[in-house]
C-alpha cells in the first residue's frame, strides 16, 4: 500500500510516507533516564518545529484503556451477554442485529469519545509544544488532540474518528457527525439494544452505516480527511528545513507503517531531525541515528511530566 519516495521531490501523501530499517539496527539505549529527559528537553528547546506522531499507547497512558477494570466497569452488561473481553476485540464482534451492533457502539463512543474531557496527559503534551510550530499525525480515533486544543488545522487523524459514521459499503465519499445520535442511542439503549427506529441508514443507498474507522478498503476518506492530508504533506516538507523534532508517543508494532517507520525514514534522510520515541517496552531506536535518536523506555505519563518540567527549568 505504501510506495517508496521518489527522488524527484514527489508530493508527500499518506501512502508514500514510509521507512526501511534493518532489525539488527534497533537497540534499547542504555543512557540513564534523567539524561535522556534532559537531552529530549534540549532538542525540543532548540527545535524550529515539532512533528508529533501518536498512537494507542499515548491514550492508554493517559488512562483511556480498552481492557481491565475500566472495560469491566463500563461494559458489564455486554460482558454478561456476549462474553466480551476488551473493547478492541468487541469492535469486531459478530452482532446478531443492527440494534445490537449500534447498542454496543453507542456505549463505546459515549465512553471513549463523548464523556471524557481532555485528559491531563494530552494537556501536558500541548504545554510542551505550545510555543513551537507543530503538527500531529495520529492513529487515535478518540478526539483527545482536538479536546486538548491542538487545533484541527494541526491534526491529521488518519484512521478516522469515533465522532463520524459512514456508509458501510463506502458508496459515497462523505462522513456524518454522530455525536448527538450516539448520545440519544446511549440513553435509549436497553438490554444492550437500541430501538429499531434509531438504527442509522445510508442516505444514498439505504444500506447499513458503520463507524468511520479504517478496518478495510471501505473506509471513507472524505473531503475533510484529504484536506488534513494536504496540511500533513506540507508540514513534512517544512520539517526538512530548520531543526525538527520527531516526537513519537505510544506507537508500537500494530500499525508501524503509519507513524513509526515513516518517522525513522525522515530521521535517516534528514540530518536536521531528531527522533524522540516515548514507549514503554517498545522504545527501541535505530542505533545508526546516533545522538539523533532518543528512546525513552518508561511509563509515558511520567516521562511526559518529567519532560515538561525539564523544559520549565
Amino acid at each position: 500500500m505504501f510506495e517508496k519516495l521518489k527522488s524527484r521531490k514527489p508530493k508527500v501523501t499518506f501512502q508514500n510516507f514510509l521507512c526501511r530499517v534493518p532489525a539488527s539496527d534497533y537497540i534499547f539505549q542504555k543512557t540513564p533516564y534523567d539524561e535522556q529527559i534532559q537531552s529530549a528537553a534540549k532538542a525540543i528547546q532548540h527545535a524550529d518545529q515539532i512533528f508529533i506522531g501518536a498512537g494507542a499507547g499515548l491514550s492508554a497512558a493517559a488512562g483511556l484503556t480498552y481492557s481491565g477494570e475500566r472495560f469491566q466497569r463500563n461494559f458489564a452488561e455486554f460482558i454478561d451477554k456476549y462474553g466480551m473481553t476488551d473493547m478492541y476485540s468487541a469492535g469486531f464482534y459478530p452482532f446478531p442485529s443492527e440494534e445490537a451492533r449500534w447498542g454496543y457502539w453507542s456505549k463505546h463512543v459515549y465512553v471513549n469519545r463523548i464523556a471524557l474531557p481532555a485528559l491531563p496527559l494530552y494537556r501536558q503534551l500541548k504545554e510542551i509544544v505550545k510555543d513551537k510550530e507543530y503538527f500531529v499525525l495520529t492513529t487515535n480515533t478518540d478526539h483527545q488532540f482536538y479536546k486538548a486544543d491542538f487545533g484541527s488545522e494541526h491534526i491529521f487523524a488518519a484512521q478516522g474518528d469515533y465522532g463520524r459514521i459512514q456508509c458501510m459499503r463506502g458508496c459515497h465519499p462523505r462522513t456524518y457527525d454522530d455525536v448527538e445520535m450516539m448520545k440519544q442511542m446511549n440513553a435509549a439503549r436497553k438490554d444492550c439494544l437500541i430501538p429499531s427506529h434509531m438504527v442509522p441508514k445510508c442516505p444514498v443507498c439505504g444500506g447499513p452505516m458503520a463507524m468511520n474507522l479504517r478496518c478495510d478498503d471501505s473506509f471513507v476518506e472524505d473531503e475533510q480527511w484529504h484536506e488534513a492530508e494536504k496540511r500533513f504533506g506540507s508540514f513534512v516538507e517544512q520539517c526538512k528545513s530548520g531543526k525538527t523534532v520527531l516526537l513519537e508517543l505510544g506507537i508500537g508494532f500494530n500499525t508501524p507503517v503509519i507513524v513509526r517507520f515513516p518517522f525513522e525514514k525522515l530521521a535517516r534522510e534528514n540530518k536536521n531531525m531528531t527522533l524522540i520515541r516515548l514507549n514503554l517496552n517498545e522504545a527501541v531506536v535505530p542505533e545508526s541515528l546516533g545522538s539523533r535518536a532518543i528512546g525513552i523506555n518508561a511509563d509515558m505519563k511520567q516521562s511526559v511530566y518529567d519532560l515538561l518540567h525539564a523544559l520549565d527549568q
